[in-house]
């Protein structure tokens, strides 16, 4: 495949796509709003139609000062509880620039447990603050290997930092994942909108 380059050196002067050149795209499945919501559940639209399946979070704002915004996974029965491992870092400052650093959370990571995994923690609920970031969750319907999956989220603490949070792991079931569901770790969800896209 050649290279194309714009004599100009801008994107405008680009007006057709080289041939051979490809790329994913995303396909939005689902959106759903939270207002005062105790979890907010996909069952349906994760299958084997995608290999690849991205929640992106916007605005999640918890009805409950300083907790955390999970996710668990349905492998197949009615609750959410399938066996994960996981692992969790995260890059952090606060507003007033007194405090910064990047640490491994062991309070996060999780060793072959069924609960739910925490992609943040002491997110505040004054008005300003709030979630926002995505999930991928890789291959769910797969029924030979472990289900993985990464998120990256941003959030404002209650005592005013700005973390960013890293998660990785995987389901440890060979049973398909049918379902996820994101929740706080103590009160409602009191506000935002999550969207399930599927990566061709």
């Amino acid at each position: 495949m050649a290279l194309l380059f714009a004599n100009n050196n801008s994107l405008s002067a680009i007006t057709t796509k080289p041939s051979g050149l490809t790329g994913s795209a995303m396909t939005l499945l689902s959106t759903q709003t939270a207002s005062s919501s105790s979890t907010i559940s996909f069952t349906s639209g994760i299958d084997d139609t995608y290999d690849e399946y991205v929640f992106k979070f916007y605005d999640i704002h918890p009805a409950t000062n300083n907790v955390g915004f999970s996710v668990n996974f349905r492998d197949g029965g009615t609750n959410y509880d399938a066996t994960k491992t996981t692992t969790a870092f995260r890059a952090y400052n606060a507003e007033n620039s007194e405090g910064a650093a990047l640490e491994y959370e062991t309070g996060r990571d999780l060793a072959q447990s069924t609960s739910a995994q925490k992609l943040t923690t002491s997110t505040g609920n004054d008005n300003d603050k709030s979630v926002s970031g995505y999930l991928h969750l890789f291959n769910p319907s797969s029924t030979t290997f472990i289900k993985h999956f990464i998120g990256q989220v941003s959030t404002l603490s209650s005592d005013n930092y700005n973390y960013n949070n890293f998660t990785a792991g995987y389901c440890n079931v060979t049973a398909a994942i049918d379902g996820v569901q994101f929740s706080m770790s103590s009160g409602n969800i009191d506000s935002g909108v999550i969207k399930l896209y599927g990566i061709s």
